[in-house]
């Protein structure tokens, strides 16, 4: 096949501490460099464009020198406001460019993709540098003691019994969120092995409160952990197993809605005139109320309730507080839905909720993770002053699972009602990767949860090209990001949907392990944590075209260079994206790879759907 050619290297900025503090409180000044590679052209002025208080600025950048190729320019930002807005204007020749975290574009662009930096304390460092492996608590394992039929605990009155083996799972059906397969915390801390070999170091938990479903995000109470899953004891015993182990526990809580078991929602029930009444948005004559999405067992929380904010968040007993204090001693929350939290028509509390939380959360430990999931574009609810950062797929695994689209004859493509995910080439996933990236700051980009699927979605096995899961795995874990392994994806399991991916673990049964991907995760894993430049450096697009895609991560003292492809492809990357150093380095083996892939210099060559990682030398600065 011909051999496809890159463009030339293009005016590079990033957040990353090659081009940007990674601390700056309000008031000080910030050094802000941009690059311009000499192949581009030359640039004759420089300008820094930044937003003060809803009015552009803009200060004349002073040029650095040279180095490998690149023409280094300094400007410096007043810092302003809270989150500082800036895009690079670039005279050269006739023409004048503007570059924002969207790209480098010849005409004007809206703020939307400016490039922020935040003056807001960033994530603790072990969830920027972590790997997250989700657990959902009733498919993950029985414990030994579960397995026992005289100490298993009985199936709850709602619950459809399963056998764990054999019993299929109801991806549709009325028995979806009933079918009960007895999986319990202790048996998370019996397999503490597995996830720790894998080398993910945090356990994201779904809900573990009491409830009347397999999900348990309708809780009854938010003061207990459900007996099912061993009570109070269980989670003790295996957030102090995990730590032992030096590894983090997160928990799952919804602040958008309680059960319709909840003793909170049966005392407003039975008595209009009761505080809790206020908790939820019932009609006028109380004969109806607002729920998640319509389901009437997700009746939706009133954050204008300041006995809501008492209860919920601060008390000392609260929900928010107590699993994060001893004995319990979680290391942060993911909140459900943080998206529709506080919002319902004309009403929008979702920041002054999210700002509540987040004080409380930090008062009680500076070092806890606060996420929130947002299933949308997600940038604007999150600027790092209260959430760390997104659960959200619209940046990343939406348009991967597009780029990898298999034949699949029908996915739940989150929510749509599509069939399924168009198949698109990577210059798609590309343009809606940095659309959808752009207006986080650096650190929430750091910290948001990079997923190839999840307990709420199809798997991506399921979704994807033969072999595209282990591609979108590379991906996962070499972009910023946090990389989160859905239990079961080291083993390959399947499903169409959310429901149906929740599939019991195969821990007895090799018949159910359609592909032992567990080296590749441990390889994945050990590679994130041994390189620097996967968990901090920054990150520059190298090729995106049809089949493959190519970017490099660096740092001022090593880079590491990830080249992707879904089919066979033969790729030279244009002269001047590495530097000499970097291409050297590529007669060495790659630090990983899967599938059939070589590089010859700036020439790669894959035989089939393949990925690769080598390590690099880091950028050289300009001489001070």
């Amino acid at each position: 096949m011909p051999a496809a050619h890159t463009a030339g290297p293009l005016p590079h900025h990033d957040g990353s501490g090659l081009h940007a503090p990674q601390r700056v409180e309000l008031g000080e000044a910030a050094r802000l460099r941009l690059r311009i590679p000499e192949a581009w052209g030359h640039a004759s002025r420089v300008w820094l464009r930044s937003v003060h208080d809803g009015e552009p600025r803009y200060t004349a950048a002073a040029g650095l020198g040279t180095a490998d190729g690149w023409a280094w320019w300094e400007a410096e930002l007043a810092v302003t406001n809270p989150v500082a807005r800036y895009r690079f204007l670039i005279e050269a020749g006739q023409q004048y460019w503007s570059l924002n975290a969207q790209g480098l574009f010849n005409r004007d662009v809206s703020d939307y993709a400016d490039f922020r930096l935040a003056t807001y304390p960033a994530g603790p460092e072990w969830l920027r540098r972590g790997t997250m492996y989700q657990v959902f608590p009733d498919r993950f394992a029985r414990s030994s003691a579960g397995q026992n039929p005289a100490s298993a605990h009985p199936a709850p009155d709602w619950a459809v019994p399963c056998d764990w083996d054999t019993t299929a799972v109801q991806g549709a059906s009325a028995q979806t969120p009933l079918q009960f397969y007895g999986g319990d915390l202790h048996g998370i801390t019996e397999h503490l092995d597995h996830i720790q070999e894998l080398g993910a170091d945090i356990i994201y938990l779904t809900p573990f409160f009491p409830a009347r479903s397999n999900h348990r995000y309708d809780a009854s109470t938010f003061t207990a952990v459900d007996p099912l899953l061993g009570g109070d004891e269980a989670l003790v015993e295996l957030v102090e197993a995990a730590h032992a182990r030096g590894l983090k526990v997160m928990g799952d809580l919804t602040a958008n809605h309680s059960g319709d078991a909840h003793e909170w929602f049966q005392r407003a029930l039975a008595d209009p005139g009761s505080e809790e009444a206020g908790y939820y948005y019932f009609s006028a004559d109380h004969s109806s109320y607002e729920a998640w999405y319509g389901v009437p067992s997700l009746p939706k929380l009133n954050w204008a309730s300041a006995g809501l904010r008492e209860k919920f968040v601060l008390d000392d007993d609260s929900p928010v507080a107590r699993w994060l204090r001893p004995p319990f001693d979680l290391d942060g929350w993911r909140i459900d839905v943080g998206n529709m939290t506080g919002r319902l028509g004309v009403t929008d509390l979702n920041q002054e909720v999210a700002r509540l939380i987040a004080e409380r959360v930090r008062a009680i430990n500076p070092d806890a993770a606060l996420l929130a999931e947002a299933t949308n574009d997600a940038a604007p609810d999150f600027s790092g002053e209260h959430w760390h950062g997104a659960m959200t797929y619209s940046n990343f695994t939406r348009p991967l699972w597009a780029w990898l689209a298999g034949d699949a004859g029908h996915v739940n493509f989150f929510g749509t009602p599509l069939a399924g995910p168009n198949r698109i080439d990577a210059e798609d996933f590309l343009a809606t990767h940095q659309d959808l990236a752009a207006a986080f700051s650096w650190n929430v980009r750091q910290q948001n949860m990079n997923a190839l699927n999840s307990h709420d979605t199809a798997r991506a096995a399921t979704v994807m090209i033969d072999g595209g899961q282990q591609l979108g795995a590379v991906l996962m874990f070499t972009l910023p990001g946090v990389p989160v392994v859905f239990a079961g994806d080291e083993f390959g399991l399947k499903g169409d949907n959310g429901e149906f991916s929740r599939t019991p673990m195969p821990w007895n049964d090799p018949a159910r392990v359609p592909a032992d991907l567990r080296g590749a995760y441990t390889a994945l894993t050990a590679l994130r944590r041994d390189q620097p430049a996967l968990t901090g450096g920054g990150i520059r697009w190298l090729h995106a075209q049809g089949d493959v895609l190519a970017f490099v991560r660096e740092t001022a003292d090593s880079a590491v260079l990830v080249v992707v492809a879904r089919a066979a492809a033969d790729v030279h990357l244009a002269a001047g994206l590495l530097s000499d150093r970097q291409l050297a380095a590529l007669a060495l083996p790659p630090a990983f790879a899967v599938g059939d892939i070589t590089a010859a210099g700036a020439h790669f060559r894959a035989g089939g759907p393949a990925a690769a990682a080598w390590v690099l030398p880091g950028v050289t600065l300009p001489a001070p």
